[in-house]
């Protein structure tokens, strides 16, 4: 499932009416809480206090203009303090962007990256960065994009970026009412709310969740396997990280779903497929020379509906 959101600063001014923007159907709105070392965003504390009035959820960013690692952890320092006392729903994104940064190559970007998110899950933050589809693919290294959940500018009708991502923006010139001009537009793909809450992740401590534990089905590792092959646990650390903050063990959960694949002992003959913008399920079942039918049946405790699949879900083709 995708929600959709957009993502504010100082540049759409303090007159925003968030309720207008929550009718309008968006979900979630990300904040610039400030900017370099110790620079707060004239509206944040208007923004967020409005937008979590409206009933929004509400994710925080931090524009770098860091020249060192060290640099870069004194401002996810400035960003701590900003939002302390503040309960965030969405990650608190380091914003790399910066052409002085970015010309300095995928080393220094990434220990920039690594240096900010690293001091924020220090402080109990949900962590990720921010960056465009090309520095993505050009400064930033695997394990950094591994390790911090993404969110990546591609303002375009489909993101091409073929690894793991949580939220795409996918426009700087949306229109949403409730706000004078333009505004950046987003997709997220990920339940980061649910996550972050019962992680007790960025100013949800574990008390906050403590009154619905007990009222709370946990599912059972055969169940988490199994939407976890659907693709609704994402990928690499993003998906341990997502697991453990729900409580469960990863390497149980994980041993699970390479019994369920048929990898934990002799190679399977099955064949999988992750499903992409775009796709549909006449156009799998053609590229694999089987039929829609056919996958179905394979698929059967997931693809209810042949005409409606999700992007992320593995399926069995054959």
């Amino acid at each position: 499932m995708a929600y959709k959101g957009i993502d504010v600063s100082v540049w759409q001014g303090n007159s925003i009416d968030f309720n207008m923007v929550k009718a309008s159907g968006i979900d979630f709105v990300i904040i610039r809480a400030g900017y370099g070392n110790g620079n707060k965003d004239k509206y944040f504390e208007t923004n967020y206090s409005k937008a979590k009035a409206a009933g929004l959820h509400v994710g925080a960013y931090w524009y770098s203009y860091a020249t060192s690692a060290d640099g870069a952890k004194q401002e996810a320092k400035s960003c701590a303090s900003v939002l302390s006392g503040k309960q965030i729903d969405y990650p608190v994104y380091f914003d790399i962007e910066e052409k002085s940064q970015l010309a300095r190559g995928r080393n220094f970007c990434s220990s920039l990256t690594t240096a900010f998110c690293t001091e924020l899950e220090s402080r109990g933050y949900y962590a990720g960065f921010y960056t465009s589809l090309s520095s993505l693919n050009s400064v930033v290294t695997d394990a950094v994009k591994k390790r911090f959940t993404v969110w990546v500018a591609q303002w375009a009708s489909k993101c091409s970026y073929p690894s793991a991502y949580g939220v795409w923006q996918y426009s700087s010139k949306g229109k949403v009412n409730g706000i004078s001009g333009n505004v950046d537009m987003n997709y997220s793909y990920i339940d980061f709310p649910s996550t972050i809450k019962n992680g007790g992740f960025n100013g949800y401590g574990k008390s906050a969740t403590a009154n619905t534990s007990t009222t709370t089905v946990k599912k059972s590792v055969d169940e988490i396997a199994s939407e976890i092959i659907a693709g609704k646990w994402g990928n690499g650390a993003d998906r341990k990280k997502r697991l453990t903050a729900a409580g469960y063990d990863y390497n149980t959960v994980q041993a699970k779903v390479n019994e369920k694949l048929g990898t934990s002992s002799k190679k399977s003959t099955a064949i999988y497929y992750t499903v992409q913008r775009g796709d549909t399920l006449s156009g799998i079942a053609k590229k694999y020379g089987t039929t829609v039918s056919a996958i179905q049946k394979l698929n059967s405790s997931l693809i209810k509906n042949v005409n409606l699949i999700q992007v992320g879900w593995k399926i069995r083709v054959k």
